[in-house]
């Protein structure tokens, strides 16, 4: 196998090149070309560059080598290899130097970068610290404080904040192997400067405590990011080789522990989810596309297509709400423009690309049209029946709807295996998650196109099967299921919204419910069989709707609200409802701890979730995991509820479920087919695959 490492000498300097594709990681094969290269360097060599083929600079670690057997060389090895190199080495940056790739930079002597070069140390998103030094040659060459930032935030900064930091020396002014080349001629062996002697960073306490603070409050629950600050604090009081044995001992905890190995499930989970199983067929192109509604989620989605680059229609039948629908849009962008992330040139050039209609014939050339009206059947309907007498027959119809049934969208529409649900999630423009709902006759083709169009919007998309509410909103229902039951029963809203707050979820089912309005889940449960859900778990849901409290948006729902103020206040009238409801409802009120709270909700979400992947509604278990992570806030650091329930144990979970059974009735606790099997074979929910029999 030829090794991705190739070297050249150009006068008295040594260029070592790695074309490791596709974004040139750090794998053992790179490691030890590196080392053999620079001790192979010919005598006569007084400089060496380190540079990348591609289009990036080392993005970081072979993740795919976390859990094996190290070999040798290993990135410390080479690291050190860099360091003691006879001659001066100059790293010329492109694209990104991420993790050990910004390590491997910051071994070398000095550092050149592309001007839209970007470094950083990302570590934390994987619920692990910097292992090659990261956390000890940062601080020295850069200080405590942006080291700090970089090693527990895991956002990269621009090449113009690392040359300000003195972590480039130079910015290449035009072609960067040429500016690193003449960087490094300008060099003698007298210009070899070690990152590793320069003096410790004088210790910041106010950066320090800044910094925990911040990870106590927007990291709450994960360990990595306050492992980070420990190992940066060090750099300031020990030398460098004792730094480096303390943050190697603080990675090694940190890799060993569930949090990592959860964060680097959904690492890989979110890559998976893009691909489909079976599905061979070609994406379309897109460029331009339509939106039916001007409201909240049609303005996000509209802006979501705009920032992938494509030309969009937006649709709506009233002037008034199309102009408001216009201008909202044009505030996202403008917004974009006030906070440095996009120049007015380019915000005029998005804003040409999106034109306003009130008629159907207007889309007349779109490719993609994308619904987003009232969660209404019959009005969906109506859309729909206008659109295809509108648009070509070709082209791909979609309804962003949370709960409907696509396919019964799909059966009155000509060439019905266009049709597929786009579920966005409010607001459209920056939630994450995409699910993308293939209905019974979707054509492959249109569902390989909905799944490269949420790439180019960035988003995570995940593909769910036809059912009531997929699989996030599915789920959820099971989970608010128990929390309102368990309300009933004697705990108080507050105590369930904290226990599940403390387990890692970002607010409570009350405050969410609150937050996104009492009266959407009314009008939702109005349109079922009362015989498919629990009613006595949403029976104070109701009734604070149809008291007028419908949450935030009205001053109060399970809280209290106050002009101007989001935080959430008890009101005694809602002890008076909750006293009415029991007494009506023949409960004997009892104590509920916090380990039942998180106990009910989480077994509920596991088994409806194993039952959803068991029916082929998702194709695997980490698909599930992606979409609850992404979409509903389920902690990162416990990778989703497939792979929660694998780290409880699996056997443990059945006996909880078949446990409620007896407590509740085994109506809403029939354990999945899916899981029983898999408990008893030592199986895995997170690792679990159906065969799609996809053509």
């Amino acid at each position: 196998m030829m090794s991705p490492v190739s070297t050249r000498k150009t006068g008295s300097v040594l260029v070592i090149t790695i074309d490791h594709p596709p974004v040139n990681a750090l794998s053992h094969s790179v490691r030890e070309g590196i080392v053999s290269a620079l001790n192979s360097a010919p005598a006569s060599t007084n400089a060496a560059v380190l540079q990348c083929a591609g289009r990036t600079f080392f993005s970081g670690a072979d993740i795919s080598e976390f859990g094996k057997p190290p070999q040798a060389p290993s990135l410390a090895d080479a690291i050190s290899a860099l360091e003691n190199a006879p001659f001066p080495v100059v790293a010329a940056i492109h694209g990104q130097a991420l993790g050990g790739g910004l390590e491997i930079a910051l071994g070398c002597d000095y550092r050149v970068m592309d001007a839209r070069a970007k470094a950083g140390l990302p570590e934390v998103n994987l619920g692990l610290i910097p292992g090659a030094g990261g956390t000890q040659r940062l601080p020295r060459i850069a200080g405590m404080a942006l080291s700090l930032e970089m090693a527990s935030q895991g956002k990269p900064i621009t090449a113009a904040k690392a040359l300000e930091a003195g972590i480039a020396d130079a910015i290449a002014s035009d072609d960067l192997a040429s500016s690193a080349l003449d960087f490094a001629k300008s060099k003698t062996r007298n210009d070899k400067r070690s990152t590793g002697a320069l003096p410790n960073p004088e210790q910041d306490q106010s950066a320090l405590d800044h910094w925990r603070a911040h990870a106590g409050k927007r990291q709450r629950g994960q360990k990595a990011p306050l492992a980070a600050i420990d190992a940066v604090e060090a750099s300031g009081t020990l030398d460098i080789q004792a730094g480096l044995k303390k943050e190697r001992e603080l990675f090694v905890e940190r890799m060993s522990d569930t949090q990592s190995a959860a964060m680097r499930h959904l690492f890989f989970a979110e890559r998976k989810s893009a691909k489909l199983p079976g599905v061979a067929a070609e994406p379309r192109k897109l460029e331009r596309a339509a939106v039916i509604g001007s409201g909240t989620m049609g303005v996000g989605i509209a802006a979501s297509l705009l920032s992938a680059g494509l030309s969009v229609k937006l649709l709506d039948m009233s002037d008034q709400a199309l102009q408001a629908g216009y201008n909202r849009i044009k505030g996202i962008f403008q917004n974009d423009v006030a906070k440095g992330r996009l120049s007015e040139t380019a915000c005029s050039a998005v804003l040409q690309r999106l034109t306003a209609t009130t008629k159907y014939a207007d889309l007349s050339d779109c490719e993609i049209v994308i619904e987003a009206v009232f969660e209404d059947i019959e009005i969906k309907h109506k859309v729909f029946a206008q659109l295809t007498e509108a648009v070509s027959e070709k082209a791909i119809l979609a309804t962003n709807t949370s709960y409907l049934d696509v396919d019964a969208i799909a059966d009155r529409v000509p060439n019905p295996e266009r049709v597929l649900g786009l579920h966005f999630f409010s607001p459209a423009h920056i939630m994450r998650l995409l699910e993308v709902v293939r209905g019974a006759k979707t054509d492959p083709s249109v569902l390989a196109t909905a799944m490269l169009l949420g790439k180019r919007m960035r988003k995570v998309a995940a593909v769910s099967g036809v059912c009531h509410g997929f699989i996030g909103n599915r789920m959820l229902s099971c989970y608010g299921r128990e929390a309102g039951l368990m309300l009933l029963e004697g705990a108080s809203h507050r105590q369930i919204d904290k226990a599940l707050t403390d387990f890692g979820m970002p607010m409570g089912p009350f405050t969410m419910g609150d937050m996104a309005g009492l009266d959407i889940g009314y009008m939702n449960r109005q349109k079922l069989d009362p015989e498919s859900f629990e009613q006595r778990a949403f029976l104070i849901h109701d009734r604070l709707v149809e008291m007028g409290r419908k949450g935030q948006k009205t001053g109060a729902g399970f809280y209290r609200y106050e002009r101007g103020n989001r935080a959430p206040l008890d009101d005694e009238a809602l002890d008076e409802i909750l006293a009415t409801a029991r007494s009506e409802q023949g409960v004997t009120l009892r104590e509920v701890d916090d380990g039942e709270i998180v106990d009910r909700c989480m077994l509920a979400l596991i088994n409806e979730g194993a039952k959803i992947l068991d029916e082929g509604i998702a194709w695997r278990g980490s698909d599930v995991d992606v979409v609850y992570a992404n979409g509903y806030g389920f902690p990162r650091y416990r990778g989703g509820p497939m792979f929660h329930a694998d780290t409880i144990g699996l056997d443990k979970v059945l006996a909880g479920i078949r446990s409620n059974a007896e407590r509740f009735g085994a109506r809403w606790w029939t354990p999945s087919d899916l899981l029983v099997r898999l408990a008893e074979t030592g199986g895995r929910l997170s690792a679990h695959e159906i065969n799609t029999g996809a053509a």
